[in-house]
């Protein structure tokens, strides 16, 4: 299989992954700092192929491509002389969907349950081992 195709390919692709592309180039102004995020999907792809026919005809190739998107979602915006949460916003470039809105209203509760969760596991691991000592 010939790999130039799938080398220069990714090669490519790499490129356009770049963190500048994908967190955008810094913005600064004389009270704030804006930092444009993206949101990035890729696909890639490469095949390679050969075969003969009766009479000594044969041939082969290959072949590679690759495709990518940006789009801005958002803008953080850090206030210069602030501190704390308030000095940070997030701006959102996007109409929210309401799938995305129950995510993050659920998001909260899902860690809570996660954290209790992890706990239970560790009580029972050691309760298990703990019966396990005392069965020695």
């Amino acid at each position: 299989m010939d790999v130039e195709p799938i080398k220069t390919t990714v090669d490519e692709l790499l490129k356009v992954l770049a963190t500048e592309n994908v967190i955008g180039e810094t913005i600064e102004t004389e009270d704030k700092i804006i930092i444009p995020v993206t949101k990035f999907g890729m696909a890639f792809g490469a095949a390679s192929a050969e075969g003969s026919a009766l009479k000594d005809q044969s041939g082969k190739g290959s072949g590679a491509g690759g495709g990518a998107g940006i789009e801005p979602i958002a803008m953080v915006v850090v206030f210069k002389g602030m501190t704390g949460p308030e000095s940070v916003r997030v701006m959102h470039l996007t109409k929210p969907s309401p799938m995305g809105r129950a995510v993050s209203e659920a998001m909260p509760a899902v860690i809570d349950l996660m954290k209790e969760g992890k706990e239970t596991v560790k009580e029972m691991r050691e309760k298990k081992k703990e019966e396990k000592e005392e069965s020695e």
